[in-house]
């Protein structure tokens, strides 16, 4: 049983900044991977980043250099650093936590990115 909340999505200008948060709870393995996906309406749901247990991180290519993903281990808690957003990151932010080659996501949080 594994609960993920998302939260620090909203309304920001091009050129803006947010901040994203989540949190894991219940049976969470020592080794995991977290990180986040998001899906556009109309598009596919993409990976934007991933950070292991071992905080390696690796990010989607339309994001390197502008988002930054890390990690608190004492929390299970997950963070996305969003800088210089662009109209085109507007989507649905799905937390994800992948252990023992399964899957969950949270309910995901709305980022709006418009002038």
């Amino acid at each position: 049983q594994v609960q993920l909340v998302e939260s620090g999505g909203g309304l920001v200008q091009p050129g803006g900044s947010l901040r994203l948060s989540c949190a894991a709870s219940g049976s969470i393995f020592r080794l995991n991977t977290m990180g986040w996906d998001r899906q556009a309406p109309g598009k596919e749901r993409e990976l934007v980043a991933t950070i292991t247990s071992s905080n390696s991180a690796n990010y989607a290519d339309s994001v390197k250099g502008r988002f930054t993903i890390s990690r608190d281990a004492a929390r299970n808690t997950v963070y996305l650093q969003m800088n210089s957003l662009k109209p085109e990151d507007t989507a649905v932010y799905y937390c994800r936590l992948t252990q023992v080659a399964t899957n969950t996501w949270g309910q995901g949080t709305q980022v709006t990115v418009s002038s």
